[in-house]
């Protein structure tokens, strides 16, 4: 009788449960989306209990800033999953990380943002379930994060690869600022939010503190939330004093500079700050070692050692001057994302032309196909 009334008890509290979040999901949903979403499914618990071996800490892909959420790898109905699950023991804002995330990542259709698949809205906090993205994120693939947990081991990135990354994430910023009908600001884009698929494909998610701009407006106030070391000098500069600040999308871009740094240095931010002291000390030092052209002896060793890399130094010199336009202390002076992901589509498609052409004399010959594709590479 008392296993019963167990069951019944349990039953009511998880409809209960399904009630309040799934009406909380769909008003916030609709009123950042105007209705316009993609369709996604719900799990219930033991759906994803058995898709995760109950939360098998095995089975963790990564585990996020603050052990807020962790990160499963997962099988259903044939097929691998990342399930994001939220700390219960946390306080109410934890609630509110995985609901924007739900909202926001219900929008996506980015080849380069990790598809929202469904979520559990019969637990105190919802669960989300993405497309699998278990191939380490940016800084372990780097090499400047060591994962206690043993995971395939994966050739170093050289400097295509890097600009490639790069060139792509850049594009899914641009889709958030300028494909909606509201500009969609990331507002947590640091290195571990890129994860990578088995095409080694990179893919941003964790739409924990994203906002959106209200339409026909520049700007959105808000409390100051990030991890410090990578927040923008205006940003920083309010955040101390706990108080409500000016919020764009040239932050998404001073961010994005700090990731192209640590693809150039292989670097963590981090051990950059406590390298040389300050942002403002950092950045005086690249400018003189451009200036310089010295800055090689900076760049990831992986990098300078690559000798299929033709026209190495140009390319680095040529992304760390974007870097430092990303990073100006001032959020007028610094590029969109737009303007950044155009350059980098130019680093990209100069980058094939050298390569080719250099294949090409190597080979004694410069054929008209070859001419050819280097040509399309600008159109």
């Amino acid at each position: 009788m008392g296993s019963i009334l167990r069951k019944f008890k349990d039953r009511a509290y998880k409809k209960t449960l399904m009630v309040r979040n799934g009406a909380t999901v769909l008003k916030e949903l609709i009123a950042s989306s105007h209705g316009k979403y993609n369709p996604y499914r719900i799990f219930s618990a033991k759906e994803l209990e058995i898709a995760t071996n109950n939360y098998d800490e095995r089975e963790v892909i990564k585990q996020c800033d603050f052990y807020i959420t962790k990160l499963y790898k997962g099988f259903w109905q044939e097929r691998l999953i990342s399930v994001l699950k939220f700390d219960e023991s946390l306080p109410d804002s934890v609630y509110k990380y995985s609901i924007n995330n739900i909202v926001y990542a219900a929008q996506m259709d980015h080849k380069h943002i990790l598809k929202l698949i469904g979520c559990c809205l019969e637990t105190p906090i919802p669960i989300l379930v993405f497309e699998y993205g278990e191939y380490r994120t940016l800084p372990e693939r780097i090499g400047h994060y060591r994962d206690p947990q043993p995971r395939p081991q994966f050739e170093p990135l050289r400097l295509k690869h890097r600009l490639k990354m790069a060139i792509d994430i850049a594009h899914a910023l641009a889709y958030l600022h300028v494909g909606f009908p509201r500009p969609i600001v990331f507002r947590h884009f640091i290195p571990s939010r890129i994860l990578f698929n088995e095409e080694n494909v990179a893919k941003l998610f964790d739409f924990s503190l994203s906002i959106s701009i209200p339409e026909g407006k520049t700007h959105v106030t808000h409390r100051g939330m990030g991890i410090w070391e990578l927040c923008a000098p205006d940003y920083k500069k309010i955040y101390v004093f706990n108080e409500t600040l000016v919020i764009n999308e040239k932050y998404d871009v001073y961010t994005f500079g700090t990731v192209l740094l640590e693809l150039l240095t292989g670097q963590g931010a981090r051990d950059l700050l406590l390298t040389y002291g300050s942002v403002r000390h950092l950045i005086e030092y690249l400018n003189n070692y451009l200036e310089n052209n010295r800055f090689t002896e900076i760049a990831d060793p992986i990098i300078v050692q690559d000798l299929s890399c033709t026209g190495k130094e140009h390319h680095l010199q040529a992304c760390a001057r974007l870097t430092l336009e990303c990073l100006n202390e001032s959020p007028v002076y610094r590029p969109t994302i737009v303007d950044v992901a155009k350059d980098s589509d130019k680093f990209i498609a100069l980058f094939h032309v050298i390569n080719l052409l250099y294949s090409s004399f190597f080979m004694f010959s410069f054929s008209p196909a070859s001419i050819s594709t280097a040509t399309r590479l600008f159109e």
